[in-house]
């Protein structure tokens, strides 16, 4: 198995393709904690593909997180890859591996992929637990980059305007902010979470960023949708639970399943 990154994403992308019987893909969606069983409500699945089965891959560690790649085909007639969950940085597996997954589906002739998450939310004044959040642009507290040498990436807009405009079409209440990723897996501390509103942010949490940089740097388009889970540490008052995150994604499953659904067949 080669070392280089971008080749073992080429490996992967071919080995799903095989497995897929397809040659190439519409769209990728990224299925956060909480967020799988939303993936039901968007198609017919056309075939289900273990992680491990692909070059590079490994199981996802955190409960929440499903270990398959599921091949949609739309109402529309779009096939979508699912990634029914992700690896994290706080995985210890390095920050390839974390992106490992939009490369296999950019090498697929992916062009738009759809970043999830659970979030959580540092506005309470104005974001409720259960909504979800278009995300405008990010804040990367995590310590590392995807990218490595002298490739000078411009990230003025990581996350697509075009996009967000477009699921405000479909669901115009929807909110955006800035979402601000930390490495994990602590949870923030109360004076973490006033630093990061000080600075801007309106969504916090342990993926995406990472993801939405190899995205740009191949060229896809991003969209980026947060689901607050909970308020941040500190802001309840109540101690932060990863169940809590799960529950809150299985009782919005269907909605959010149903407006990505919509999401997909516009691109």
């Amino acid at each position: 198995m080669t070392n280089d990154p971008y080749t073992l994403a080429g490996e992967a992308a071919a080995a799903l393709k095989a497995a897929a019987g397809l040659d190439t893909f519409d769209v990728a969606l990224v299925m956060g904690s909480g967020w799988v069983p939303a993936a039901d409500a968007i198609g017919a699945t056309v075939a289900e593909i273990p992680f491990t089965d692909l070059p590079g891959f490994s199981a996802p560690a955190v409960a929440g997180h499903g270990g398959k790649i599921r091949v949609i085909r739309t109402d529309g007639g779009r096939h979508a890859l699912v990634f029914l969950g992700r690896s994290h940085l706080y995985e210890g597996r390095g920050v390839d591996s974390v992106v490992h997954g939009v490369r296999t589906a950019a090498a697929a002739g992916v062009r738009t992929v759809v970043l999830t998450n659970a979030a959580g939310g540092l506005r309470p004044e104005t974001q409720k637990v259960g909504d979800p959040v278009l995300i405008s642009d990010h804040i990367n507290l995590t310590g590392v980059n995807p990218i490595t040498g002298t490739t000078f990436l411009d990230l003025t807009e990581v996350y697509s305007k075009r996009l967000r405009e477009l699921v405000r079409e479909i669901d115009p209440s929807l909110d955006e902010g800035v979402y601000v990723a930390f490495r994990g897996p602590t949870y923030e501390t109360p004076a973490e979470i006033r630093m990061l509103r000080t600075l801007g942010g309106d969504m916090i949490g342990m993926s995406t960023v990472l993801e939405a940089i190899a995205a740009r740097e191949a060229g896809l388009d991003v969209l980026g949708v947060s689901l607050v889970t909970n308020p941040g540490a500190g802001l309840a008052g109540d101690p932060l639970d990863h169940e809590e995150v799960l529950e809150v994604g299985r009782a919005t499953a269907t909605r959010m399943g149903e407006l990505l659904a919509k999401v997909v067949d516009r691109l």
